[in-house]
């Protein structure tokens, strides 16, 4: 699964976090050592090497610094793919181990058989992460599985457990903290006394039996619990905001952990937020359904809400069966109809029932039952069903909460609300499940790429205050101008925003350069895939630096630092090692080369590389030794063939530069011109300065708000107050311009700047086009865009923008990166320093 731009920032983050924990925890564990008494907070000093945010320093239940970060994703954008990943990440740049133990703590039934499901799905990404992770040994269990220290030693194990079941209120769950047989071998045999003195000594917070002064002395029991604090896990927290109890955060950090991980798309202000992703960057992504229409009936009877809903559901189809004729791609529009009773012996109570639901759908609708579940908390039409699959007939699902939380179908269009007004709160709640786009990708017709709640008997206003604010509990409160009020049909709400008049004369004269190809006598522009993934000569790909990586034997013995007592009673760490590696893998060249048909276009090449790479590990190595490590191949090969596709595409780049085949210039077919017009909703808040004044500069006469994030909102908010700067432009991500360079994804800039002309009134000198960066994305992204606009900045110091005949007075483009921590400063010198035009 290639994950979204937003998903590798947010790695970037994390890395970069985990690198500045473990440069200080090594430091700290130097003082340590010397000085007993040594204090100092390490945990707070890494953070402050990666964020200015306020950090609020946690320990574990033994008085231990505990690492702490949330990833604050909103619903729908990946929190648990990503989780995956920041796995993998903490064992790689502060474990630094391959195998250890995961407590994954969730908070609910549903999103619970959701993840354990996933997470044993070998064909699963998620479980694909972890897998190349840990080498291919992942063990996945519950709170009810027995696990012996040699697994733990030899597998990247991970528990799930529910909130409730970490939470020693609950009387019922005590059980995971009483003695039980089958955790013996991680604790001191029973007749060894001191042993078990001497560990409770290191690690004070274990259950013990409190006959102290009995024939055995202290005795601690062997409970799963007390065994989670010998291990010190690394802890995943799912929906981690409902993690805050005082007693949830007490069990939590009992269990003496190592590192915790919060996932959530509303975090409490206690939580270390390293990571905050808005709904704008789900939306670019494509990944959610906006806008988002309500449609209140004003009629009394609930059946005619539920008629429309059926409507439009219908109409929906109808598109999607159009869509699929022309992409192929399968969509069932889905139906949620939200009810006042599910119960077996609550209908005919006066109010709306799911079988009352149900049988309209039926009687009156013409439905067929199999296109209508039911899920409750007694009654669960969809359990173990895949939605998405072109077998299932569902299309309509009633419910009254049960959908509430951990579920998801990008199917889901329209939501039907039939519960009175005092159930506005779960219904917000369910506007969620409609947002998810199918399979993360526009459709291109806008009917399909919005989505639709109907409501019954409420008032306008709070049902769209209600949704706003349900999609600030989602974490995508940016989005909230995307909530319109619409007919029964949606219509369209869009106006049309024009130049402002001091700049109508520049209307359809802006131009911006492309790089262009010829064909046929005439240009285009270039094409990634046509132009130059096609002239790659795969022979060419270097596959020797994954030939010679060490592959691990075997029978190598993983060495694990076990809490014990070493023979002379006087040691309470001793290292021991495991047994042989345990695998269930094979050499696969089809598994190989299903991993590389995302880079390489051609299955039968994609298979050669496969066995080349093979071949090579076979002069040194056995088979089952390869096949151990095959994981861990897969993932090596995959990166040195992405970067030799780099490589190779961008020296074909050059080399057509060269040659004079790829043009980089303005031409009258190809040259991308400004807008003349642009169209936002009706309901957008406009942009304005720190003093809520409109701002002045924009070349067209406002821009919504909801179109910048928040550094990108500072600069546009700076440059409006420049002296020098004629005119500014919001450049939209896939829709505006773009650079199409030797990698697949084009770059979209952020802004389009004009610096005023000193000698000609009202008229520019040169034109900056600037991609704005957090400092904390500086990565291999970065480097290669900086790049592509050094390139563009040379070749057009080669050209005449104008030697085309178009009318478009000579003028300087220049192409820069800016990041967080220097734009002030930048913008600055760019409207002080002369030009030769000037």
């Amino acid at each position: 699964m290639e994950l979204k731009d937003y998903q590798k920032e947010t790695l970037v983050q994390i890395k970069h976090y985990l690198e500045a924990l473990s440069l200080q925890k090594g430091k700290y564990d130097k003082f340590k050592d010397l000085d007993p008494e040594y204090d100092s907070d390490f945990t707070k000093k890494a953070w402050e090497m990666v964020s200015d945010r306020t950090f609020n320093s946690k320990q574990n239940g033994i008085g231990e610094y505990l690492p702490n970060f949330c990833l604050k994703v909103p619903t729908g954008g990946g929190k648990t793919l990503l989780a995956t990943y920041t796995i993998d990440y903490i064992q790689n740049h502060y474990t630094n181990q391959k195998t250890g133990f995961i407590l994954w703590i969730v908070p609910t039934n549903q999103i619970y058989r959701q993840t354990l499901s996933a997470l044993r799905n070998r064909e699963h990404p998620y479980r694909q992460t972890l897998d190349l992770s840990s080498g291919g040994r992942t063990l996945i269990l519950e709170k009810s599985d027995y696990f012996t220290s040699q697994e733990v030693e030899e597998n990247l194990c991970i528990m799930l457990l529910m909130l409730p079941s970490a939470n020693r209120q609950n009387k019922e769950t005590l059980k995971m903290f009483q003695d039980a047989s089958g955790f013996e071998n991680f604790f001191p045999p029973e007749d060894h006394p001191t042993k078990h003195e001497n560990l409770t000594q290191k690690i004070p917070n274990l259950d013990v039996f409190t006959g102290e002064d009995g024939f055995f002395g202290k005795q601690i029991k062997t409970s799963l619990g007390n065994t989670l604090r010998i291990l010190k896990p690394i802890i995943i927290i799912d929906e981690g905001q409902k993690a805050y109890s005082q007693k949830a955060q007490e069990t939590i950090r009992g269990f003496n952990p190592r590192i915790v991980v919060e996932l959530s798309a509303t975090p409490p202000s206690a939580s270390n937020i390293l990571v905050s992703v808005s709904g704008q960057d789900l939306n670019k992504e494509e990944m959610i359904k906006l806008d988002l229409h309500v449609i209140n009936k004003a009629s009394t009877e609930w059946k005619n809400t539920l008629l429309s809903s059926v409507e439009m559901r219908n109409y929906l189809e109808n598109m999607a069966i159009e869509y699929e004729s022309r992409t192929g791609r399968y969509i069932r529009p889905i139906a949620l109809i939200q009810v006042e009773r599910t119960g077996n012996n609550q209908r005919g109570e006066g109010f709306i029932h799911a079988e009352d639901a149900k049988e309209y759908l039926i009687k009156e609708c013409g439905i067929s039952p199999d296109e209508i579940a039911i899920k409750s908390s007694d009654k669960d039409d969809i359990e173990g069903i895949d939605l998405l699959s072109r077998d299932c007939p569902i299309r309509y699902i009633i419910t009254k909460q049960a959908l509430q939380e951990g579920w998801d179908c990008p199917f889901a269009y329209v939501l039907s609300v039939l519960t009175n007004s005092s159930a506005i709160t779960a219904m917000t709640q369910l506007v969620g499940r409609v947002l998810r786009q199918p399979y993360a990708k526009k459709t291109g017709m806008k009917e399909l790429d919005e989505c639709y709640v109907y409501c019954y008997r409420q008032s306008s206003k709070k049902v769209l205050d209600a949704i706003r604010t349900g999609l600030t509990n989602e974490g995508m409160g940016d989005l909230a101008g995307s909530v319109v009020e619409s007919e029964e049909r949606p219509q369209s709400k869009d106006i049309e925003i024009k130049y402002r008049e001091k700049f109508k004369h520049f209307e359809g004269k802006i131009f911006l350069p492309r790089f262009v190809i010829q064909e046929d006598g005439r240009w285009r522009e270039i094409s990634y895939e046509m132009d130059l993934v096609s002239r790659i000569d795969w022979t060419r790909v270097n596959l020797e630096p994954v030939k010679t990586i060490t592959l691990a034997s075997t029978s190598e013995k993983d060495e694990w630092l076990n809490v014990n007592l070493s023979e002379d009673e006087k040691e309470v760490l001793k290292k021991t090692s495991g047994g042989e590696r345990i695998t269930g893998l094979t050499i696969d060249y089809v598994f190989m080369t299903r991993h590389l048909l995302s880079i390489v276009p051609n299955p039968w090449i994609a298979y050669e590389m496969a066995e080349n790479v093979i071949r090579g590990f076979r002069a040194e190595y056995d088979d089952q030794t390869i096949a151990a490590n095959l994981v861990f191949i897969v993932e090596e090969l995959v990166k040195q063939v992405q970067n030799e596709k780099d490589r190779l595409s961008e020296g074909i780049f050059r080399k057509l530069i060269q040659d004079k085949v790829i043009r980089f210039f303005i031409e009258e077919t190809t040259g991308y011109t400004l807008p003349t017009r642009i169209k936002v909703k009706e309901t957008k808040r406009r942009l304005t300065r720190d003093n809520a004044e409109p701002t002045q500069l924009s070349l067209f006469e406002y821009f919504p708000e909801d179109d910048f994030n928040d550094l990108e909102k500072k600069v546009a908010i700076y440059l409006d107050k420049q002296e020098k700067l004629l005119w500014w432009y919001r450049n939209m991500a896939r829709a505006d311009y773009f650079v199409q360079g030797w990698k697949k994804n084009k770059i979209f800039p952020d802004f389009i700047l004009a610096r005023a002309h000193q000698k000609r009134e009202n008229g520019y000198s040169t034109v900056y086009v600037i991609e704005t960066k957090g400092l904390h994305l500086k990565n291999d992204d970065t480097k290669y865009k900086q790049d592509i606009f050094d390139l563009c900045n040379e070749l057009g110091r080669e050209m005449s923008w104008n030697e085309l005949g178009l009318e478009f007075d000579e003028k300087v483009i220049e192409f820069q990166v800016v990041f967080d921590n220097e734009w002030q400063r930048r913008f600055n010198e760019m409207f002080e320093k002369d030009s030769s035009l000037v």
